[in-house]
């Protein structure tokens, strides 16, 4: 059944807070998040989500007890290409998989997903576990987060060009930049999203 424009706003409000925070929001944050003028309002919404097939609920007794019902048309299948350091460079390791990820996610071009291996970029939000989703493509602009080859080794950092050298710098206060020869690196995506806690095949 089609959603209305309210209850569509309500399902991609919870589906984006889900990737981020890995649980639902409280009713009193989608009611801040969205303008709601009551509880009730919010209430009535997730209510009709259900009943669509949308939402589920997971028990009244508890917080935040939400889950989502894939949307028909909401996700698409990428390759999935193994695990990429967010710490020391390490190689990333091709399997035979696909992962599903949210059309929200995506914007054109071919996609790709790693999971991500050390807190270097912890302060960006990513977390050790995490998949990105990558867009495909050799170049990036300064302050980009990319996933780049560096000797044959794939890493996930900040991209920074100065004149002849590369800076991959980490968002970890603890950590130091990583300076290289710009003709030593190649690009192989931009990040533009990640997935965190969501139910697939791979069982990682």
């Amino acid at each position: 059944m089609k959603l209305t424009a309210a209850q569509k706003r309500v399902y991609d409000f919870l589906q984006a807070y889900m990737i981020l925070h890995g649980h639902a929001p409280s009713y009193e944050e989608i009611r801040k998040h969205l303008g709601f003028r009551s509880l009730n309002a919010v209430y009535k919404h997730v209510k009709q989500l259900e009943e669509r097939g949308y939402v589920r609920s997971l028990g009244k007794n508890r917080k935040r007890a939400l889950e989502l019902v894939e949307l028909r048309s909401g996700g698409r299948s990428v390759p999935f290409l193994g695990v990429v350091a967010a710490g020391t460079p390490i190689e990333a390791v091709e399997v035979p998989e696909t992962v599903e990820v949210p059309e929200s996610l995506l914007a054109g071009g071919e996609h790709f997903a790693l999971r991500v291996r050390g807190d270097s970029m912890i302060d960006e939000g990513i977390r050790e576990g995490d998949i990105l989703i990558v867009k495909k493509q050799p170049t990036a602009e300064n302050g980009q987060t990319v996933v780049a080859l560096v000797d044959g080794e794939a890493t996930v950092k900040r991209f920074f060009l100065h004149d002849t050298m590369v800076e991959l710098r980490p968002a970890n206060r603890a950590m130091a930049s990583l300076m290289v020869p710009a003709d030593s690196v190649s690009i192989l995506g931009v990040v533009v999203g990640l997935v965190r806690h969501y139910r697939h095949r791979l069982g990682l």
